[in-house]
């Protein structure tokens, strides 16, 4: 730690983790929405709750920081399964065959 803070990369390791952690739940979004649907919420905001706790525990700044990025992220996550199966409806992303979708019902009740 010394090290980053003496030749001042603090800030350029948060922003690469930063960068790593938002790129790393773009294929967590697609897979959980594929095969958990719009139900896994939940599992989100407690890992948004957990890192946001982590985040305010921790007196390292750099494992503190990247608790909020990792926090802040799962909270967006919530927004993007969401978003997620609207796009699955689009025919955007592919359908998981196995699951029931709420569209599915609507298109059943209109028949």
């Amino acid at each position: 730690m010394e090290f980053l803070k003496e030749y001042h990369l603090l800030g350029l390791l948060i922003g690469i983790s930063t960068f790593l952690i938002i790129g790393l739940f773009h294929p967590v979004v697609i897979k959980a929405e594929y095969y958990l649907g719009t139900r896994c919420w939940w599992l989100f905001m407690l890992l948004g709750v957990l890192g946001v706790i982590g985040s305010l525990i921790t007196e390292n700044i750099l494992i503190s920081a990247l608790l909020g990025v990792f926090s802040f992220s799962s909270f967006w996550t919530i927004k993007e399964i969401f978003e997620q199966e609207e796009r699955v409806q689009k025919g955007w992303f592919p359908r998981n065959p196995k699951r029931t979708y709420p569209w599915d019902n609507e298109l059943n009740e209109t028949e």
